[in-house]
């Protein structure tokens, strides 16, 4: 059975696209690795290690995260609703993108911090609830063995998903996590890059996509976007 999720993934041609893509060594627009190599001029072998968890995801944000189907729903409903809520007005202004270490894995997090992001990716967690089927008790054990708070725990039950709400921060994963005596190196070769790459040009979340995993073993995919609407 595949799996969906709605991501924030920039567009195909941006700079902040290609430069994700490249960090990771996947394009989740094609389904082909990419070529790191203008973008890090870093060893290809060493990234390749680095970016092992986070590249079959592909360059995103999560704003709902990854969820079997409901029995009573087909991917035409998902795609039906994901243009639905894009035209209800939820596009967020242009933020500065930072790289930074979130828990020993380095990620694209908002240089400071942004109040519609949170509200976005709460109304994409909650609103699209309706079309995830109930989460299996290994997944569930799985999740509370990685060490939840309650607060955790209490969104994993009821959402699917523990990092929501105020566990919520707005992040585009870069590597897996790094060992601590690697994180300065690293840190400081993604902020490099990231400045070559994209000159300081600000990010703005003027879209949502869903994403499919067609098996276990398969990258996600873009299989449709919608543009969202500015805020009324």
């Amino acid at each position: 059975m595949p799996r969906y999720a709605i991501y924030f993934v920039p567009a195909a041609k941006t700079e902040f696209f290609r430069f994700g893509s490249a960090v990771l060594g996947y394009d989740c627009y094609t389904g082909r690795r990419t070529d790191r190599t203008p973008i890090l001029n870093a060893d290809p072998e060493l990234w390749d290690r680095l970016t092992v968890e986070p590249r079959p995801y592909g360059f995103h944000a999560t704003l709902k995260a990854p969820f079997h189907l409901s029995a009573s729903c087909t991917e035409s409903h998902l795609v039906s609703a994901l243009h639905s809520f894009a035209g209800l007005g939820h596009a967020v202004p242009a933020l500065v993108p930072a790289v930074r270490m979130l828990s020993g894995f380095a990620a694209i997090v908002p240089a400071t911090a942004s109040p519609a992001i949170d509200e976005l990716a709460g109304k994409c967690a909650t609103i699209f609830d309706a079309f995830r089927a109930p989460m299996s008790a290994q997944e569930r054990a799985r999740r509370v063995a990685s060490g939840l708070n309650q607060s955790q725990i209490a969104n994993l039950d009821r959402w699917g998903y523990p990092y929501l709400f105020t566990d919520f921060r707005f992040h585009m994963t870069l590597t897996s996590r790094v060992e601590t005596e690697c994180r300065d190196d690293v840190l400081a070769t993604l902020q490099r890059a990231l400045g070559r790459a994209c000159k300081d040009c600000a990010l703005a979340i003027e879209r949502i996509s869903l994403m499919r995993q067609n098996d276990e073993t398969s990258p996600f995919r873009v299989i449709e976007q919608a543009t969202l609407r500015p805020a009324r």
